[in-house]
């Protein structure tokens, strides 16, 4: 990181500068809204495409598929990212929309399982897998050319218009569901309506490459090819020699992994709570979300400009240490404000699950095979499934698992018997009946969610996000040289987002069902946040001076 450079601007944008940012964000805004639809519709996705497997195991596969798209990630950031170093970070950056833009589109018009059996799901995984590798190369690309054209004192302000992106993505996706799901109705959505917001996608790869098409190459990139300065071996340069490897490090686990959980959690698993733990109905979730989004969104360009003023590294800071204190009592507010049946049921009926600790299984399953037949893991997968707290006591062993729900006892059954199927259906409707009985509801009573309070709890996540995320492209940018920015910031990015924030819906509901409290899956986020706080402040330094055209 050298003395700051000489370009410092207090003129208002010119044409060809707004240029620059709409052309670059509203890319990006199509990426990322190709990119969530898999999260957003995982539920639809799983009855279409791995119905093939039981619910618990087919909804977990359908996160990791989501997941698969972040797992590859860093992959595409490394291929890409050396093409833009190499070639520019135009052409880069336009290959990665066509091939984002063309993997949703094929989405869309997949046979399920019904009809192609296991083809089904290994296309979609494929699918996703595209998706994850242009995105690996798309961030990059956009922070890095907009960063690049920015004066020096709004580098900040410039970037935090690609931090938009991700949640416009999301809220643009989340409205097209909305609009779609209400216009055809549940039955219909559910059973193939769920598919038009990824064909609408083909409208959007039209439009962004039609724009991306006009735009000029970067100003630092051309001027460090005129100069003959360009990397010949951008990986080896960014990974192979300590100076750089040991910034990328830094990067990682001193930034990005704490920015992602905090985004991820903000952004992603706060509808997942919504829909799947609390049972509020997709279409009061999604406008919930919305709303959220709408109102925050503003504070990334308001973070982001603050940083060029009091820097990048204390904003972040700050949002990694905020988010991992009070995400406990923010969720569990959540719960309360939307619904107050199942928080009145638990306080009144808790609920034990008695078994033999060797027969219960960590239900967390990427390959979908796992039938969880044991009598401990059919209970766990039950209550689990239905978002209940259950506390977990063990029993002699070789004795089949007891659900004890208030002072009422629910027999289970071991599901590897021949009469499984008929014991099956006779535990489920006991177990409902017993439920109902002691008060918990089967879904959230739309009447008595307070929404003011749960947007009020919505919003506070989304500007956590916010001061995470807003600083974050322009500090990437600042922390690497020129020749090999678009491969060295990718790569520490799209590891933190893609593995540490990516993994973390399936993650969280894993650990959810192994240990029976709802809220047990907010560790792994406020665990991650901690790490990175402590490292940051440690061994991060503050970039907010730095030369952009620097080769060293």
């Amino acid at each position: 990181m050298a003395t700051v450079e000489g370009r410092i601007s207090h003129a208002p944008m010119t044409g060809e500068e707004k240029k620059v940012i709409f052309a670059s964000s509203l890319g990006t805004v199509f990426e990322w809204y190709d990119f969530y639809l898999a999260g957003s519709l995982a539920l639809y996705i799983s009855k279409a495409f791995f119905s093939g497997v039981n619910p618990t195991a087919g909804f977990i596969f359908t996160l990791l598929g989501f997941a698969a798209g972040f797992a590859v990630r860093p992959f595409g950031a490394i291929v890409f990212g050396r093409l833009g170093d190499m070639v520019g970070r135009k052409y880069t950056f336009l290959v990665t929309i066509v091939i984002m833009g063309l993997s949703t589109f094929l989405i869309g018009f997949l046979p399920g399982y019904a009809s192609i059996g296991i083809a089904a799901p290994v296309i979609f995984i494929a699918m996703r897998l595209l998706q994850g590798l242009a995105l690996g190369g798309e961030y990059g690309g956009a922070a890095t050319y907009v960063a690049e054209h920015a004066p020096s004192n709004k580098r900040g302000a410039w970037t935090a218009w690609i931090q938009t992106t991700a949640t416009l993505g999301l809220f643009i996706s989340l409205l097209v569901i909305l609009a779609v799901r209400t216009m055809m109705g549940e039955e219909q959505f559910s059973a193939w309506g769920w598919r038009i917001p990824f064909l609408v996608s083909i409208v959007l790869l039209a439009i962004s490459v039609w724009i991306r098409m006009k735009l000029h190459e970067s100003p630092v990139f051309e001027r460090i090819k005129a100069e003959g300065k360009t990397s010949k071996a951008p990986l080896t340069e960014a990974f192979a020699e300590w100076k750089n490897l040991k910034v990328v490090l830094l990067a990682l686990f001193g930034l990005t992994a704490g920015q992602a959980v905090v985004w991820y959690t903000g952004q992603f698993y706060s509808l997942f709570f919504l829909t799947q733990t609390l049972k509020v109905d997709g279409t009061s979730a999604n406008i919930m979300i919305a709303v959220a989004l709408l109102i925050g969104t503003p504070f990334f360009i308001f973070f982001g400009s603050l940083s060029d003023r009091i820097g990048r590294k204390p904003i972040i800071m700050a949002g990694c240490l905020i988010a991992a204190l009070s995400y406990f009592p923010l969720f569990k507010a959540l719960a309360h404000y939307t619904n107050p049946t199942l928080e009145a049921a638990t306080l009144k009926s808790p609920i034990v699950v008695i078994a033999d600790p060797s027969q219960c299984s960590f239900q967390f399953n990427p390959v979908g095979t796992s039938k969880f037949t044991s009598s401990c893991d059919i209970a766990k997968s039950a209550l689990s499934k239905s978002g209940l707290n259950y506390e977990n006591v063990a029993a002699p062993a070789g004795t089949l698992a007891q659900i004890k729900v208030g002072e009422t006892v629910v027999e289970t059954y071991d599901g590897r018997s021949g009469d499984a199927k008929a014991k099956g259906a006779a535990f489920d409707k006991t177990l409902a009946a017993t439920l109902k009985g002691a008060g918990y509801p089967a879904k959230a009573d739309p009447a008595l969610i307070n929404w003011p309070m749960a947007i009020v709890i919505l919003t506070i996540l989304v500007i956590f996000v916010t001061m995470v995320y807003g600083p974050i492209a322009a500090m990437l940018v600042e922390m690497f040289p020129a020749r090999i920015r678009y491969t060295s910031m990718s790569l520490p990015y799209h590891i933190g987002n893609g593995w540490f924030g990516g993994f973390l819906p399936a993650t969280a509901f894993a650990i959810v069902a192994a240990k029976g409290n709802i809220y047990s899956g907010l560790w792994y986020p406020i665990t991650i946040a901690l790490v990175t706080f402590v490292i940051g402040m440690l061994f991060v330094k503050e970039t907010r001076n730095s030369n952009v055209y620097s080769q060293d």
